[in-house]
């Protein structure tokens, strides 16, 4: 009994090391598509960003693939939903690395999701680009995750120099932040040290959730006390309701968004409530440089309005891994190449370079984040009836 227990063990130790090695080389089917992994929300409330990502980076794939793909192989984009928590970006991962054999992953949508989720990459030594990822630690996480997503401690302070150039008389702020994202924390983080530099008053930090619609309690404290400038740190969902209801409750000063406002789905929450706000942006569709001209125009054919920021950021995930696999296949053919090795000298070849992007040129830092310089504010623009709105660039 022993002998047939140790022959079964046996037999299972070999067929583990053959599946192992099936995985971590690359098969002919790469001549179909090289696989790149996208682990963006399809749905819960945060689709309203993860959508928007998904449409960016499958603009990429044709624009890419039109162009040639990587030496006449075509990139292939899998995009597994990762929903709105750090269970379902998990899976997504999962899936992605093990049954789909990606050669990198392009998300996830929340940061929230990637401090669970980017680890699984790590050990399995996959190359992450997060493209809608602003929170402090990202690129940290590990040596194959990167963003071409601008930290918050870059953008964030934007939107309130902005502010203060629409009315330099604003003393009193409210501040509110959604308490159970990493994003929101983070971002509120930033908010408030630039709030407390500039000399401002903070006179109340109102809580909430990204899954609450009622805001009422919490919008009624704050306007009592009669601030100056609102500041909010939340999703589209939330946060636009916040909005709405601020202003229904008579709130007529500035209001400013976080990056979780830096999506066109937001107009269909606050509708006309929208106009005016301030939001810090990594992206302009005015961009000048080819590609984003041509980003741009396949955008505006193909949904008839201005690209968002986290669909240029999600086309520029792409480009990164499309232009760090060219310049792998010279050197050495991709196609012979085990899965493991290409995975590994992609993530080497994507942080040494440059890249000209619709967000303009961008490269990273040795730990992986973004080196970018151009930066934006948008005024959300929105029709008395609230049925069209734009985001509007403001004169620095």
């Amino acid at each position: 009994m022993k002998k047939t227990t140790a022959l079964f063990a046996g037999l299972a130790l070999f067929l583990s090391a053959c599946t192992q090695t099936n995985s971590n080389t690359q098969t002919s089917s790469i001549s179909q598509g090289i696989p790149i992994g996208v682990a963006l929300a399809q749905t819960s409330n945060v689709a309203l960003l993860g959508q928007e990502g998904i449409q960016g980076a499958k603009i990429a794939e044709k624009y890419f693939n039109d162009k040639g793909g990587v030496d006449g192989t075509p990139i292939k984009l899998i995009v597994q939903d990762t929903g709105g928590d750090e269970t379902g970006a998990i899976n997504a991962f999962q899936i992605l690395i093990n049954q789909n054999k990606v050669v990198g992953i392009v998300g996830p949508t929340l940061s929230q999701q990637a401090f669970s989720s980017n680890p699984i990459a790590e050990r399995a030594k996959v190359p992450v680009i997060a493209a809608s990822n602003t929170a402090k630690g990202i690129p940290e996480i590990g040596d194959y995750i990167a963003r071409v997503s601008a930290p918050v401690t870059v953008v964030a302070p934007n939107s309130i120099n902005a502010a203060l150039k629409l009315n330099p008389n604003i003393k009193k702020v409210a501040v509110f932040y959604a308490q159970n994202d990493a994003f929101n924390k983070s971002e509120t983080e930033i908010f408030q040290k630039t709030l407390k530099d500039k000399g401002l008053d903070i006179v109340t930090v109102q809580k909430f959730l990204t899954t609450d619609t009622d805001f009422q309690a919490q919008a009624t404290n704050a306007i009592n006390l009669k601030p100056d400038l609102i500041v909010i740190s939340g999703l589209a969902a939330d946060g636009g309701n916040l909005v709405r209801q601020l202003r229904e409750l008579g709130y007529k000063g500035i209001i400013i968004g976080g990056n979780g406002f830096n999506t066109s789905n937001i107009f269909a929450v606050c509708k006309a409530s929208c106009n005016g706000v301030l939001v810090a942006q990594a992206y302009s569709p005015q961009h000048s440089n080819a590609i984003n001209q041509a980003f741009r125009a396949a955008y505006l054919q193909q949904y008839k309005k201005e690209p968002p920021q986290f669909s240029a950021q999600a086309f520029a995930a792409v480009q990164v891994f499309v232009e760090a696999l060219k310049a792998v296949d010279k050197r050495s053919d991709i196609a012979k190449m085990p899965l493991d090795k290409l995975r590994s000298e992609l993530n080497k070849e994507l942080l040494t370079r440059k890249y000209d992007t619709p967000l303009g040129e961008i490269a990273f830092t040795p730990v992986g984040d973004v080196v970018q310089k151009d930066f934006y504010v948008a005024q959300l623009q929105v029709d008395a009836n609230g049925n069209n709105g734009k985001f509007a660039s403001v004169k620095k």
